[in-house]
């Protein structure tokens, strides 16, 4: 993947990377209508699912001027959200405590370089990521003096954006994420739109179009500095993991705190021709569902929707990925959405997030890992928890499948723990301490030529290694995490590892 450039990047020639340290200083398509209120037909929308997501600012909130003395009077408020972030280096290999310790010097000309527009951003480093659905996904990484400057202008532009955004965009704003979207989904569901179509924007990140993004911007920003400033971050060099050289035509890299803010901006134009058009709509960052009350509703909307993103906005989109369905059939930011009779849609994980589960509990639970239980209990329990965060919406539906998960990481650490006693002798000499008849802890290991995976699942290995000891050891259960939100009866061993608001 070294040698792919996304399009829009295009070969030049290899140059040593600058330190920003050293501060290496030198001297349109017609966007549409300026974005900024919730179309005419806004208002017809459903009020129970606007009511499930926050509201934006009033306009009339004061918002500060869009200029570049505002950038640098930010700068250290900046560099504090990126050390924060723990980002790792750019191409030009400073760390932020490098950075931090000649941040004196650095802001001493960076502020005056900002000023007077002889700032240069810096090349970005392409990382490459899997991505949960299979293939990779590019990330940008600017150098850290460069993420400084790029939240500084999020942080001067957000607020002269943020408040006109339409109110079915949830990703990358204050207040808003993931859950809030599926809530909105899910009230469409419940009001009977149990069609969505389901609509990928094809490498959208490496396809945005920067004269049209630029004249956009443009239409609010006065200061020219700061326009000229974003159009260099735009067209910054990007150095491929080979070490290859690229110029950016197009596109908008991941990876630096202003993408997110510009990658709003350009989609703003969907959301509003969207809601002039009357279409309920949930729209997180490229990932956008229109949902519709029958099929062929959908296959009209599919085709009259993708016209416009094609010819108006010059993106593409993958129809391979894309498809009038079922809510039921589509992964949504982790998600499948069931209708129900009872017109109370059931939240579900996603056969995506499902299989990617299990995959990572194998990862976190190897039976050759040679650590001890303790510190892999501790490794499955962090992700649990993060896991738990993210998909506490799931229904009780999936209760089943939780407790199958919970069971499958039991077996996995008792075959680790086998492992690490080795001999039979050693297993039924602990089983016995474990409290087994001893009788049954001498058959179990010797009974006929076992490994340690089939012994795993032997009632005498069960009844030692049981679900309390596991317990006892401090093993989370990803199904008594779900109990109290599904008011749902929580094992008494397993009540005291939950925390405290989740005991209720």
């Amino acid at each position: 993947m070294g040698g792919e450039r996304p399009r829009g990047e295009k070969a030049v020639p290899v140059k040593g990377a600058d330190s920003q340290l050293a501060l290496s200083l030198a001297p349109a398509d017609n966007p549409g209508p300026v974005p900024g209120t919730v179309s005419r037909n806004a208002s017809d929308l459903s009020g129970v699912a606007r009511s499930r997501v926050p509201k934006a600012r009033s306009k009339r909130d004061k918002v500060g001027p869009a200029t570049m003395e505002e950038v640098a009077r930010r700068l250290e408020t900046a560099f504090e959200k990126v050390a924060a972030n723990k980002g790792a280096a750019g191409p030009d290999g400073l760390g932020i405590e490098e950075v931090r310790g000649s941040l004196p010097v650095l802001l001493a000309r960076l502020r005056p370089a900002l000023l007077e527009g002889t700032y240069v951003p810096g090349d970005i480093r392409r990382v490459w990521i899997p991505k949960a659905g299979g293939g990779e996904r590019g990330l940008g990484i600017p150098n850290v003096v460069d993420r400084m400057v790029q939240e500084a202008v999020r942080a001067v532009l957000e607020p002269l954006y943020e408040p006109t955004f339409h109110p079915s965009s949830h990703g990358f704003r204050p207040g808003r994420g993931c859950h809030t979207a599926v809530a909105e989904a899910r009230g469409y569901i419940d009001e009977g739109h149990e069609w969505v179509v389901d609509i990928d924007l094809e490498k959208f990140f490496d396809r945005v179009h920067h004269q049209r993004l630029m004249a956009r911007l443009a239409q609010r920003v006065e200061d020219k500095r700061l326009l000229i400033l974003i159009g260099k971050m735009l067209k910054a060099a990007v150095v491929l993991p080979d070490g290859v050289k690229t110029s950016t035509d197009e596109g908008v890299p991941q990876g630096g705190p202003l993408s997110p803010l510009l990658s709003n901006i350009v989609l703003d134009e969907l959301d509003q021709e969207l809601g002039q058009r009357g279409h309920r709509f949930v729209r997180y960052a490229d990932d956008c569902n229109i949902y519709v009350r029958s099929e062929r509703a959908g296959q009209r909307v599919m085709a009259g929707v993708t016209s416009f993103i094609e010819r108006r906005l010059r993106l593409k989109v993958n129809a391979g990925k894309s498809a009038v369905a079922r809510p039921e059939t589509r992964h949504f930011l982790g998600f499948r959405l069931l209708p129900t009779k009872k017109k109370a849609a059931k939240v579900v994980l996603s056969k995506r997030s499902e299989t990617r589960l299990k995959e990572r509990i194998r990862e976190l639970t190897p039976r050759n890992a040679g650590r001890s239980l303790t510190a892999v209990i501790g490794d499955v329990n962090s992700y649990v928890r993060g896991w738990f965060g993210y998909f506490k919406l799931c229904s009780a539906v999936v209760g089943g499948l939780l407790k199958g998960i919970d069971a499958h990481i039991r077996r996995r650490l008792r075959a680790l723990v086998l492992g690490q006693w080795k001999r039979k002798r050693t297993i039924a000499k602990r089983l016995i301490g474990l409290g087994v008849p001893r009788g049954n802890a001498w058959r179990a290991p010797y009974a006929g030529r076992r490994s340690r995976w089939m012994l795993s699942h032997h009632p005498t290995v069960e009844r030692g290694l049981s679900n309390a000891f596991f317990a006892k050891q401090g093993l989370l259960s990803i199904a008594n995490l779900f109990a109290p939100i599904w008011n749902a009866p929580v094992d008494p061993v397993q009540l005291s590892l939950l925390p405290a608001t989740k005991r209720s």
